[in-house]
């Protein structure tokens, strides 16, 4: 068990094969060696400072595999994006509508995470784009793990872009970093306005809100000045766009972003 969670997070499958489980040693063909050694035990029983132990060798286990995998991105000058939110948001749809709009300008590949099937990642590869699924089992949210191996199979390009959609979810990823450069929020207006105060940490933790769907306000009892409102409750610093994926409405401040941010990772280019 996933004590931050308390998900039952076994083997993981990285398109239909099994790649990870959790107790064994191997080298990650990017360049970094991922000896996973610990165990998530089940909770029954443990007292509460063995729980913490387990917890805080976790994440200290994640933070290193998270390291590996930012130097690999940094080094090749690739910016990778955390996309988290609640399921339902239109993650999925923002990606493709994103990949139509900018695959003459931009080298883009996607990560995909959910519990079971192959769905987000083909309806990816229909806009001709590669991606590659990752599917957690009972797991409810990427690791740093996970996405070093999916990086072996996916080999994005340098100075390209690598999406990750995480599991719907607004709590367990908010405290797992993957590597990436930004987490951006999606939030979708069909959700209410509370939501960023509900989910502080995932808000707190992300650079970039989407407030997607806005072309459904005019049927919804939705407040966007307070929805900022509670955002920026939580974090003083996160960036607001307003976008709709499906009628278009806002995109291009999305790819605005998007540029400006691909080039100040190429900037940083160690």
């Amino acid at each position: 068990m996933c004590t931050t969670c308390g998900c039952g997070q076994g083997e993981t499958k990285i398109n239909g094969g099994t790649v990870h489980t959790h107790e064994h040693g191997h080298t990650h063909k990017h360049g970094h060696t991922h000896e996973h050694g610990h165990s998530h035990a089940h909770a029954s029983g443990l007292s509460q400072s063995r729980m913490v132990q387990i917890e805080t060798d976790i994440m200290a286990k994640n933070d290193e595999y998270a390291h590996a995998n930012r130097h690999y991105f940094n080094d090749r000058g690739i910016l990778a994006l955390n996309l988290v939110s609640s399921p339902g948001s239109g993650k999925t749809t923002l990606l493709t509508t994103t990949i139509d709009g900018l695959k003459n300008e931009l080298d883009m590949t996607v990560i995909e995470g959910d519990q079971q099937t192959a769905n987000d990642a083909n309806r990816i590869r229909e806009t001709g784009a590669r991606a590659v699924q990752v599917n957690t089992g009972k797991g409810c949210h990427l690791d740093g793990h996970m996405i070093g191996h999916a990086l072996e199979t996916l080999a994005p390009k340098p100075a390209s872009v690598v999406f990750i959609e995480n599991v719907g979810n607004l709590v367990c990823p908010a405290g797992f970093d993957l590597g990436e450069a930004h987490k951006v929020a999606i939030l979708s207006v069909t959700e209410g306005e509370d939501k960023p105060i509900k989910y502080p940490d995932m808000f707190h933790a992300s650079d970039l809100m989407l407030l997607n769907k806005i072309d459904l306000l005019p049927y919804l009892n939705f407040d966007v000045e307070k929805c900022i409102e509670y955002a920026r409750r939580v974090n003083p610093k996160i960036k607001v766009l307003q976008v709709s994926a499906t009628s278009g409405e806002g995109m291009e401040s999305w790819y605005q972003w998007l540029r400006a941010t691909r080039q100040i990772s190429l900037i940083n280019q160690v």
